[in-house]
């Protein structure tokens, strides 16, 4: 009996001690960054914890809620809405939000992400509702700046911060789809006519280009050509001018040999006379039909003539 009662006595110990450490160990507790916890003492709000070690008071303080203070992002479903030219047309949003404010964020609204997309729908049907389909289409930075505004100013009381609002889809009916489409594809086929047409051009251009730069230097080549001949026959020209005038020296340079020698070799009257005669025969042979004889080569030429006459007597 006794070693039982010592062996009962220890396992109730232990059990104690046990639970002890579980009760212990339950109340510290660690908050990881970007983070925050909600406590509660006996029901009511006492304190917001950040991050580090903590310990609270087994049964009577708990944890109410632990809150994320990342950026969160929410994709909310397609919500019907109406333009002011009666369009009703599809859009659906995302919302880019933090918590700033974890006991406003745990106690101002009961389902904050359902406030948050009905807030949304609610505030996109107003801004839609002031424009028409055009304008919904092309205004999407428009629409984005006055919902993140009017988000913000309403989930402040609720400890939430409204950072973008993007509108991720517009779908509008069918018909205007189908309408959109076959305007775009006019507009494809109006800026691929443009171009082709600029190709077109700039080949038309090219090849004038090419034909114009080709006479050019076909010009050129005429221009060229025409140089070199007159170069070559102004060159033809100046070597005959040249060799006809080496020749008229050469006849000068010996006719003054000629009378050099002549005279060197002193001749007396008769040969002087019958040099003048011989050049007279030679004139006489030439085309002149008038022929002046001077007095000298007249006197000799009768002289010759009695010879020839008493030579025939003879």
């Amino acid at each position: 009996m006794g070693a039982f009662g010592v062996f009962g006595a220890f396992m109730i110990f232990a059990i104690i001690v046990v639970i002890a450490l579980v009760i212990v160990t339950s109340c510290i507790k660690i908050v990881p960054q970007a983070s925050a916890m909600v406590i509660e003492r006996l029901g009511g709000y006492l304190t917001t914890w950040s991050v580090g070690l903590h310990f609270k008071i087994p049964f009577i303080d708990r944890v109410a809620r632990r809150v994320s203070l990342k950026e969160q992002v929410v994709d909310f479903p397609p919500q019907p809405v109406i333009t002011k030219d009666n369009v009703t047309m599809q859009i659906d949003t995302v919302v880019y939000f933090q918590i700033t404010d974890p006991k406003l964020y745990a106690y101002g609204v009961e389902n904050p992400i359902m406030a948050i997309e009905n807030l949304t729908a609610t505030t996109l049907r107003n801004i839609i509702g002031d424009l028409e389909l055009d304008e919904t289409l092309t205004s999407r930075e428009t629409i984005n700046t006055k919902m993140r505004a009017t988000l913000d100013v309403a989930t402040d009381p609720w400890g939430i911060k409204v950072n973008r609002v993007e509108l991720k889809n517009i779908i509008p009916p069918k018909a205007i789809q189908d309408a959109m489409e076959k305007q775009m594809k006019a507009e494809r086929e109006r800026r691929e006519a443009i171009l082709k047409a600029e190709g077109e051009k700039k080949s038309t251009i090219l090849v004038a280009e090419g034909n114009k730069e080709s006479a050019i230097l076909d010009a050129e080549a005429e221009k060229q050509a025409q140089i070199l001949r007159a170069e070559a026959k102004k060159e033809a020209t100046v070597k005959e001018a040249e060799g006809q005038a080496e020749a008229i020296l050469k006849i000068q340079q010996a006719n003054a040999d000629g009378l050099r020698m002549l005279k060197e070799a002193a001749p007396d009257a008769a040969v002087l006379q019958l040099k003048s005669l011989e050049a007279f025969a030679k004139a006489a042979d030439g085309k002149s039909t008038k022929i002046i004889i001077p007095s000298e080569i007249q006197g000799l030429a009768g002289l010759a003539k009695s010879l020839v006459e008493v030579a025939k007597e003879d």
